[in-house]
């Protein structure tokens, strides 16, 4: 006849049943699939402008950004007088324009509309909306992109047409010809969980 176990005997089992799960919790599971909120100032940012017969390229690596995956909210700045088109001068009319001493950043808040996975693998595109903020002028826009979850963090890429009569900013002109009114921004940012 087979004995049953003491009390002392189940509860050893359930300690050490427990102890392999922590361990195997530890071990499998990346510290980054239980963060929700990530965080960066290193990102990049650039836009693309384009003239009859020429097209250039402004760009910043001071994108700042914030994630909250449990609040589904997105953060993004940029002081617009880190842009840098690589022409001194078009540089200073570019602030001109864009009146940086008045309005010296731009800045998107707002909530993702996808639902994001973060034990996923590979790209998962998402779309968010919010508020898109420059030159003092607010519009509510919707934003396609993607995020990716590795072992280096959660990398953000988007991009969108920013329209410069919808934010009141008067195109400039390079040589009589006039620069035209849409504007295509991308964003690439890596994401660390926020200590």
């Amino acid at each position: 006849m087979t004995e049953l176990p003491t009390t002392d005997g189940l509860r050893v089992r359930w300690y050490l049943a427990l102890l392999v799960a922590a361990w195997v919790w530890i071990i499998l599971i990346p510290p980054q699939a239980e963060a929700q909120a990530w965080y960066a100032e290193t990102g990049h940012v650039e836009f693309l402008s384009n003239v009859p017969l020429h097209d250039f390229i402004g760009t910043s690596d001071v994108l700042t950004g914030r994630i909250d995956l449990a609040e589904n909210t997105v953060d993004f700045f940029v002081d617009l007088n880190t842009l840098d088109t690589g022409i001194g001068k078009r540089d200073k009319d570019m602030r001109k324009t864009l009146e940086t001493d008045d309005y010296p950043f731009a800045e998107f808040f707002g909530t993702l509309l996808t639902a994001v996975d973060p034990a996923a693998e590979g790209p998962q595109p998402v779309e968010v909306e919010g508020d898109f903020t420059i030159h003092g002028i607010t519009r509510t826009i919707q934003v396609p992109g993607q995020l990716t979850f590795s072992e280096e963090g959660l990398r953000i890429e988007a991009s969108w047409t920013l329209l410069l009569e919808d934010y009141e900013i008067q195109p400039p002109r390079l040589l009589f010809l006039k620069v035209d009114e849409e504007q295509a921004i991308t964003i690439d940012i890596l994401l660390t969980p926020e200590s």
